[in-house]
């Protein structure tokens, strides 16, 4: 019986070293307790960045961005144009949005001095990146009342603070 055992054995060594295979070793890091439930959660011993004492990057935050307009042109109406009494005027303004935010729907212009001519008080400030160069445009009805008028108007940012070069329309109204 013990011949059998032992020719049993050997022959079973024997094919399993010519099976090709060998016999996987399971690797347990440093670190691990050793436990099964290390092997089934690979995550068990992983420990946050700020209980190892290493300082995980942030985000560095946006530095604030700053506002301003350049006025560079009329384009449309230079100032002291002759106009008849209840002409429209579409007056176009070339700007540049020389500062660091770029221009939203939240950004507009708004009348600082002057009669509104006509236009609404508030108006939307064309959509422009930092350093791009846009053309501003605004519908005026001249007055009735022969004179000179002006109206002034500047660029405000989204908390209504105002920012830049005013610009101004300024006419001659003609006696009729």
């Amino acid at each position: 019986m013990k011949r059998l055992l032992w020719l049993s054995f050997w022959i079973t060594l024997v094919l399993a070293a010519c099976s090709g295979r060998a016999t996987p070793t399971i690797f347990i890091p440093a670190a691990s307790t050793g436990n099964a439930a290390d092997l089934n959660n690979p995550t068990s011993n992983i420990q946050p960045d700020s209980a190892k004492g290493i300082s995980t990057p942030q985000p560095s935050p946006t530095p604030d961005c700053q506002s301003n307009l350049l006025y560079l042109e009329d384009i449309t109406i230079p100032d002291g144009t002759d106009v008849n009494p209840s002409d429209s005027l579409d007056k176009r303004w070339m700007v540049e949005n020389n500062g660091t935010c770029n221009w939203d729907y939240r950004f507009g212009l708004k009348l600082i001095a002057g009669p509104a001519m006509g236009a609404d008080p508030e108006q939307a400030l064309y959509p422009a990146r930092s350093g791009n160069q846009v053309e501003v445009q605004i519908q005026f009805t001249a007055p009735q009342e022969p004179g000179l008028y002006r109206s002034a108007w500047q660029a405000a940012d989204p908390e209504g603070k105002f920012f830049g070069d005013p610009i101004f329309i300024e006419i001659n109204v003609l006696n009729p």
